[in-house]
């Protein structure tokens, strides 16, 4: 199994009821990483996702642009422990 990484990442701007979080669980999923995304109450989207270095980054790089509708203004990931056993990708509260 290859080196597994997991980052914490805080995405502000118009992200908030442009389906951010729906489209973010669809292109983890396509991807292959596991973790979690979250509305945050000032207006920010906040995710946590863990796979490869390679899944991970692809991943932000699409965080950094988000679905069409949206207008991100910035994407401000960190590294952070990984989750052992995690198998899903999930829409939080």
């Amino acid at each position: 199994m290859s080196e597994q990484i997991r980052i914490h990442a805080v995405v502000s701007g118009r992200v908030q009821g442009v389906y951010y979080r729906a489209s973010t669980r669809e292109r983890a999923l396509e991807i292959g990483v596991t973790g979690w995304v979250r509305n945050r109450a000032d207006g920010s989207v906040e995710l946590e996702a863990q796979g490869s270095p390679e899944q991970v980054e692809n991943l932000l790089a699409w965080a950094r642009q988000g679905p069409e509708q949206a207008r991100v203004q910035s994407c401000v990931p960190r590294e952070i422990p990984t989750v052992p056993g995690e198998q899903h990708f999930q829409i939080t509260q």
